[in-house]
């Protein structure tokens, strides 16, 4: 790291981060942007009348923590049940999943935990099934962000986790990440997830929430990628004001992502307030490609900025994946890096 008396200069590629169980449980909670996130400040598109829908399925599902007055067995005032312990939001990127979800966590009651599938799968590597069901056990909700389908074993490990702690009691809410793109662009397969699931189907309502990707709206067009020498000077402007600043070359981080469990890439990002990336190129490694948009989520969740040079990083992936299997982890990945890399930067000279 190289520091000033205003700013400094730190290397992703030379952090070595290590996470604990109770470090990952401690961070079950919505990103920073979704901290006040509520059902009346997410704003439905009138072209899409399944977004309002989704909002007042959402909130009859909350009903059941509502609180209740006191009453005997056959009291009218009963707390009411949730039609079913689990629900599933299924959409495009860029609808508003997200924030419907950290909505609805917002709204429960503790204990409750909020994280993504990869957090959720860590957490019980870090602790093992029997301490990690025991830590979760008891919590009134479960949210479980980009539900993956990429590995089977940890989906069935999942489905086990998840069916001991409904039978406990426990409601749980996800969105879903899957890879098959066969239901088209911007399409979760609903199906694919309840089917992988077949153990705890029967337990979750799906809502489908239709829209165009909000961040796309916005920013039309590519990421943003600027020459070297003026990756430089905005580097040195943003130090010289007090910034912190994790300067790499892109193809020493993408070898670095490789040694890093992505659980961890949050603690790659600790402290860090704008990163620039040096010489990007198309990708043509399907794994390197898929450790770039685990760590391009995390970077979005944390809101840090990207400046980089060479080819724009909404091109990082070459036409043969953005054909493929994993094609909307891609533009979901895409649609980020072009909000990351038009947004502004803190202010510098």
């Amino acid at each position: 790291m190289v520091s000033t008396s205003s700013g400094s200069l730190v290397r992703i590629t030379e952090r070595v981060p290590s996470i604990s169980g109770a470090e990952i449980a401690a961070e079950l909670s919505p990103p920073p942007q979704f901290e006040h996130a509520s059902f009346d400040s997410y704003r439905t598109d009138p072209d899409f009348p399944s977004q309002q829908e989704a909002v007042e399925r959402l909130r009859e599902f909350a009903a059941v923590w509502r609180a209740q007055r006191p009453g005997g067995f056959f009291s009218r005032n009963r707390k009411p049940k949730a039609e079913k312990p689990g629900i599933y939001l299924d959409g495009g990127f860029g609808v508003g999943k997200t924030h419907l979800l950290a909505a609805l966590w917002h709204g429960a009651p503790g204990p409750k935990y909020f994280g993504t599938f990869i957090e959720y799968t860590a957490l019980v590597g870090a602790l093992g099934y029997v301490p990690a069901l025991a830590l979760l056990s008891g919590a009134k909700l479960i949210c479980i962000d980009e539900f993956e389908l990429d590995d089977p074993g940890d989906t069935m490990l999942m489905t086990r986790f998840l069916g001991e702690l409904m039978a406990g009691g426990t409601q749980v809410a996800a969105t879903s990440n899957t890879p098959p793109n066969a239901l088209g662009e911007g399409r979760f397969a609903a199906a694919d997830f309840l089917r992988e699931i077949h153990a705890l189907s029967s337990n979750f309502q799906t809502l489908r929430i239709d829209g165009l990707d909000y961040r796309r709206r916005a920013t039309e067009g590519g990421a943003v990628s600027v020459d070297d020498e003026a990756l430089t000077r905005t580097v040195d402007a943003l130090v010289a004001g007090g910034h912190t600043v994790a300067l790499d070359d892109f193809d020493a981080l993408i070898s670095h992502l490789a040694t890093v469990h992505p659980s961890k890439y949050v603690k790659l990002l600790s402290g860090v307030d704008v990163i620039a990336l040096r010489g990007v190129r198309v990708l043509s490694n399907q794994n390197d490609a898929l450790r770039l948009v685990a760590f391009i989520d995390r970077v979005y969740d944390a809101e840090i900025p990207i400046v980089a040079s060479g080819v724009a990083l909404s091109d990082a992936f070459d036409d043969e994946m953005m054909s493929g299997g994993y094609r909307k982890k891609y533009l979901r990945a895409i649609s980020r890096l072009i909000a990351l890399t038009t947004g502004e930067l803190p202010p510098h000279d």
